[in-house]
Parts: C-alpha cells; structure tokens; sequence
C-alpha cells in the first residue's frame, strides 16, 4: 500500500491522538485481562465485537461485569505489572514537547491502568481521555464520561472522534496513531494515520492512506521529516 505524501501546512498546528492498548503499550491489555482471569463467555463477547454484532461500549463493559469486585486488588496489580510500553514512547513524547505538538492520548482502556502506567510520563491528565470503574458493587462496573457526540452513532464508549472533533480541521493538522476496531472512525477524520496490525487491514479497505509503524521510532522518524525540516 502506498503511503502517499505527508502534507505540510504550516499556517496549522499539529495534534497527536494516540491509542493506548495495542499501541502505547505492546499488548492489548484489555484482552491480557481476559486470558488471564478467564470469565466465562469474554471469547464470545470479543467476536461479537470484532464482527460488530455489539458495539465497543457494550461488549467492554459486558466483559468488564464479570469480573467480581473481589478479585480487584489482582486484577488491578496484574493490569499494570503485565504492561509493556512500546520502544521510543519516550523519545516521541520528547520530540513533540520540542516541536509543541499537542499529544493527546485517546483510549478505549480503564482509568485503574491507564493513569498509573502513563503516571512516569510528562502527559497531563486531561490530555488522557479513557473510561473509568466504578467497583462499588459486586462487579467491575465501566462508566463513559467521553460518550459520542451528535455526530456519532457508533457507541464506541470513549469516542475518539468526539475528542479529535474539539481541534477543528480549519485550525489543527490531527494524526491518529493507532491498532485496532477502536481507531477505525478516528482514521476516517485524520488527515494523517499511522497504523498497525488491525488498522492497516481496516485501512486498506476503506482506502484510507496510512503511514505502517511498529515502534514509535517508525513514527519520530516521519515525523522529524515533516515538522522538524519541513521541505
């Protein structure tokens, strides 16, 4: 697939909207729960997802009430020590803090590992937009406090477009830097996307152009071409 051409515009700003499982970090740690704690019936539930016979808000929070409340201090402790952050975060971060790129992270993740594994990074918290838990009954409960706007019917439970719609196309350059089913609607508004495993497939098909990376060195790399020696 060809990549076609990083377009400068330099009367914009540039904006990152960066997925979280599968992408910041090198598992999905949302699965990694699952196969882990096996709740009866969470297969299920990720097919229907992927096959979209349920939508993503549905089918997360459906796998997430049938882990008992009980179990909170493993899950939680498994969650975060399980995680491995994809190589060159860091760098990434360094780099649009230089070249003020606005970095948002935009996940379809639980606030009881999203905040704690992004806690060592300089990303202030509401630039860190995730669903949030309630575990005050006898099972994980997820809440929505990012829920799709009017012009999303998609359900997606945190809605990434929603969020990108806040940086207007006029005024901002949006980069989309993502893996999977939760960053498909995100890849259809950006003008740029960098994409791995699920994503590349739902690119190709919708014939979206898309930049291939697997580290985020893949992404610096592009990105000190465009806006640090811009042609």
């Amino acid at each position: 697939m060809s990549e076609g051409k990083f377009v400068v515009d330099k009367k914009k700003k540039y904006v990152i909207f960066c997925d979280f499982d599968g992408t910041i970090t090198v598992n999905d740690n949302i699965i990694a729960i699952m196969k882990q704690f096996q709740p009866t019936g969470w297969d299920g539930i990720v097919e229907r997802i992927l096959s979209k016979q349920m939508t993503i808000r549905e089918g997360v929070g459906t796998m997430f009430s049938l882990l008992p409340v009980s179990r909170r201090d493993e899950i939680e402790h498994y969650s975060i020590h399980n995680i491995t952050i994809r190589d060159g975060f860091g760098d990434l971060l360094d780099f649009c803090a230089q070249q003020t790129v606005d970095f948002y992270v935009t996940s379809g993740g639980i606030d009881f590992f999203v905040y704690p594994t992004l806690e060592p990074y300089p990303i202030a918290r509401d630039h860190i937009f995730c669903n949030h838990s309630d575990f005050s009954g006898e099972t994980i409960r997820v809440t929505w406090p990012h829920p799709c706007d009017e012009h999303c019917h998609n359900d997606c439970g945190m809605c990434k477009t929603t969020v990108m719609r806040r940086f207007p196309a006029e005024e901002y350059t949006r980069i989309v830097i993502g893996d999977s089913i939760t960053d498909v609607e995100a890849a259809k508004i950006a003008d740029h996307v960098f994409a791995r495993s699920h994503l590349i497939e739902s690119c190709k098909q919708l014939g979206i152009t898309c930049h291939e990376y697997e580290t985020f060195y893949d992404v610096l790399a592009k990105l000190k071409e465009v806006i640090a020696c811009p042609s």
